[in-house]
C-alpha cells in the first residue's frame, strides 16, 4: 500500500474560524469494539483457536466459513459460548463516556464495525452506553470481515455520502481496522497499548492515541493525521 498524505478535518468547534488547509467537515465515525470500546479480552482468541483446533496463524473466521456443514454451525456456537462467557467481563475503555457524549453533542454520527458477533455489541452498548445510538453496526454476519473494507464502506453508503469513506474515521486497535480503514479511504486511529505498540508508525496508522477522549481535543481544533510522506 502506498503512502498517502496526511488526512485532515475541519474543526468540530464551530468558533474557530481558522481552517488554513481547507480542510473538509468530519461525517461520521466508525468503532472497533473488543480492544476499542471495552479493554481488549485477547485471551479469548487462545481459548476460540483450542477450541477449534487451529494454530494462531490461521484466522478463525476464515477458518469458520471453511467449513462445512454441519461441523460449522457447531463451530460458530462454540465461538459464541466462549464470547458470552467473556462478555460479563467487559470493561470499559478509559474515556469511553467523555468521547462518546462529545460526539453525540456535536451531532457525529457513529457505526460500528467489528468481527465480534451481536450478543457482546449489544452487552457493551446496553451496559456502558445506554440510549447511545450507532447505526449501522455491522457484526460477524457481514462479509467479507474486516481487514476488507467493504464493511466501512457498507457503513459510508448507509450514510449516504458521496465520497465513500473519505471523510470518515476509523477508530480501532488492530492491524485489520487499520487496514480496513487506510483501504476504505477513511482516516485511522490507532488506541495504542503495550500489546499493539508495533502499529504506532505503521502506515496504515493515521494517529495513535492512548485514551479515547485524547480524540476530544484533537476534533475541536481539526484533525491531522501524521506525515507519512516524511517517514
Amino acid at each position: 500500500m502506498g503512502k498517502r498524505a496526511p488526512k485532515r478535518f475541519a474543526p468540530l468547534d464551530a468558533a474557530r474560524t481558522q481552517n488554513p488547509h481547507g480542510a473538509p467537515l468530519l461525517k461520521g465515525i466508525i468503532f472497533d469494539v473488543d480492544g476499542t470500546l471495552c479493554k481488549p479480552q485477547s485471551y479469548m482468541f487462545a481459548q476460540m483457536r483450542q477450541a477449534l483446533g487451529i494454530p494462531k496463524s490461521t484466522d478463525i473466521l476464515d477458518h469458520l466459513h471453511s467449513l462445512p456443514q454441519p461441523a460449522q454451525d457447531e463451530a460458530q456456537t462454540a465461538i459464541r459460548a466462549i464470547e458470552r462467557a467473556a462478555m460479563v467481563e467487559q470493561e470499559a475503555q478509559p474515556g469511553l463516556i467523555e468521547l462518546i457524549s462529545y460526539l453525540e453533542g456535536r451531532g457525529v454520527r457513529m457505526g460500528l464495525c467489528t468481527r465480534n458477533f451481536d450478543a457482546p455489541v449489544t452487552h457493551l452498548l446496553q451496559t456502558f452506553l445506554p440510549g447511545k445510538t450507532f447505526a449501522p453496526i455491522i457484526t460477524r454476519d457481514f462479509r467479507p470481515p474486516k481487514p476488507d473494507p467493504a464493511g466501512i464502506l457498507h457503513i459510508a453508503r448507509a450514510w449516504e455520502l458521496d465520497d465513500g469513506a473519505e471523510s470518515v474515521i476509523m477508530v480501532g486497535d488492530s492491524m485489520d481496522d487499520m487496514v480496513a480503514g487506510y483501504k476504505a479511504g477513511a482516516a485511522t486511529v490507532l488506541l495504542a497499548c503495550k500489546e499493539n505498540e508495533g502499529l504506532v508508525e505503521h502506515e496504515c496508522t493515521g494517529v495513535a492515541i492512548g485514551r479515547l477522549d485524547e480524540l476530544v481535543g484533537m476534533l475541536e481544533v481539526g484533525f491531522e493525521e501524521r506525515d507519512r510522506e516524511g517517514e
